[in-house]
């Protein structure tokens, strides 16, 4: 999952960016609003933290050009506690949540969980598919209760599938989500990580559509 964070507090912001990416996303930044919208407005993030009182262009107006775009990422605002009417501006220009600073790091990740589990219509951070399971709020994989051990990469291209499941999934896409903006993206690695899945999860578990891309078998599906 590709994650967002748009902060102009250098401390929070680094602090942010590092705890996201020890729970295993992937993540850009920005340090002010005009910059944190054009990354929004041309990068397919799953999920954006976005704090309302930012430079050169304020946080609520950028929500509202992301949703006037067409852009219906998960947006989770960071509000001053004692501003309520932050709190209710950033909701009507089309935030799905937020958190009032200070915060703990751990309530931003399980709002953020929750916010992904919603946005690919779930319900718990547990996900199913056949043997499979995946529990996004501990990383922890498993088939037939053995559990699994993964790199980053393989993780996350696996949870991106699981959230997904049933859909097929190009590898622009998977490429799109699974880098950050600066890394050297080649979408023939990502057939080396579904090979390296299959051969741990179980070589059917992972469908190729031919010229279309990927699909997490569903157990309707199997064989």
């Amino acid at each position: 999952m590709r994650l967002l964070v748009v902060e102009d507090d250098p401390d929070l912001n680094r602090q942010l960016v590092s705890a996201l990416q020890e729970a295993g996303y992937v993540v850009d930044k920005a340090m002010n609003g005009e910059e944190g919208h054009f990354l929004g407005d041309t990068e397919p993030y799953d999920a954006v933290v976005l704090d309302l009182g930012l430079p050169e262009m304020d946080g609520v107006t950028v929500l509202e050009k992301w949703r006037r775009a067409g852009r219906n990422m998960p947006v989770l605002i960071l509000t001053a506690r004692d501003r309520w009417s932050d709190k209710v501006a950033g909701f009507d220009a089309g935030a799905d949540d937020y958190v009032a600073k200070p915060f703990f790091m751990e309530e931003v990740l399980a709002r953020l969980r929750a916010l992904l589990r919603r946005s690919t219509g779930h319900a718990t951070s547990e996900f199913e598919c056949g043997p499979l399971r995946v529990d996004t709020r501990t990383s922890r994989v498993t088939v037939n209760g053995r559990a699994i051990k993964l790199t980053s990469l393989e993780y996350r291209l696996i949870e991106y599938l699981i959230h997904h499941q049933g859909r097929i999934i190009s590898r622009t896409e998977l490429v799109e989500h699974l880098y950050d903006q600066d890394f050297d993206r080649d979408s023939n690695t990502i057939e080396v990580f579904v090979g390296r899945l299959r051969r741990k999860l179980g070589k059917d578990m992972i469908e190729t559509v031919r010229g279309l891309g990927y699909r997490l078998a569903a157990p309707e599906d199997e064989a």
